[in-house]
This record gives C-alpha cells, sequence and structure tokens, in this order.
C-alpha cells in the first residue's frame, strides 16, 4: 500500500497558479511509485479564481496586490487541506515554497517587493499544527528518504 501524500496540485500540471500556470515537477512519476497522490490547491478551492491577482501575507492577514483582503479564502482552502490530509491519513505533505498558502519557512513579505521573510503561509501553518510534515520542492530526496 502506497503512503498517502498531500501535494500541491500544481506540481502535477494542474493550471492553479495565480498566473493561470503550473509547476510541474519533472520527478513527479517517481513520486507516483511511492506514494498515493493527493492534490490541493487551497487558493482555489477556498474560492479564489484563476488567473487571479498575486496574494502575500501581512501580519495575521492575507492580501491581493489590489488590496483586497482574502484571508478568508486562503484559511478556507486551508480547512479543505487539513480535511483531505486527515480523511486519507496522510502525514506528509509536498508543498509549494514560498506560497502565502503552501509555503514553509519563508513566505514573501506583504510588500510586493519579491522579498522573503520568515514564516509559513496559511495552509502549511493549519497543517504542522495537527502534526503533518512538510516537504518543499527542494526537499524531493529527504520525503523519498522518509519511506525507505
Amino acid at each position: 500500500m502506497k503512503t498517502p501524500l498531500i501535494i500541491s496540485a500544481c506540481f502535477l500540471g494542474r493550471n492553479v497558479k495565480y498566473n493561470g500556470g503550473n509547476n510541474l515537477l519533472p520527478n513527479i512519476k517517481e513520486l507516483e511509485e511511492y506514494f498515493e497522490l493527493i492534490p490541493i490547491c487551497p487558493e482555489t478551492e477556498g474560492g479564489l479564481t484563476t488567473p487571479r491577482n498575486p496574494s502575500e501575507i501581512a501580519g495575521d492577514k492575507v492580501f491581493s496586490n489590489i488590496g483586497e483582503d482574502v484571508t478568508a479564502q486562503f484559511k478556507k482552502g486551508a480547512s479543505i487541506a487539513l480535511e483531505r490530509a486527515l480523511s486519507s491519513g496522510a502525514k506528509l505533505a509536498l508543498l509549494k515554497s514560498k506560497s502565502p498558502s503552501c509555503g514553509k519557512g519563508l513566505v514573501y513579505d506583504g510588500t510586493f517587493s519579491g522579498y522573503l521573510t520568515e514564516g509559513d503561509g496559511i495552509t502549511v501553518s493549519l497543517l504542522k499544527k495537527h502534526g503533518i510534515v512538510i516537504y518543499t520542492e527542494h526537499e524531493i530526496d529527504s520525503l523519498l528518504n522518509e519511506i525507505e
């Protein structure tokens, strides 16, 4: 039986990024050998459209680059991701770095200037509180070591 893995839907080639694109991982087939992939896009599942205005975390809120408060949509998407993780038994997640939803350790600083600050995205924060271990696309080797 494969290990359930919550994964950013953009990594699977789904066009759910804010700009309408994706972040297809070149080694997705290798991940499929070991994991039951459970795709999520907290932003679209929380009610935001694709494409959409880019958003960044500022304090305890999330704002688009035109000043729209999208915190509620980000929190709703995070809750959906958590429900999916809990119902599937997933204890691991592979999520997009720097994202206001899926970023781990570093996220954009809320000024839309390209600067990063320490912190986690809304979804990552919630998943971590429930004991789910988060990896980014830069940590796939470490993720694969988890199952060997």
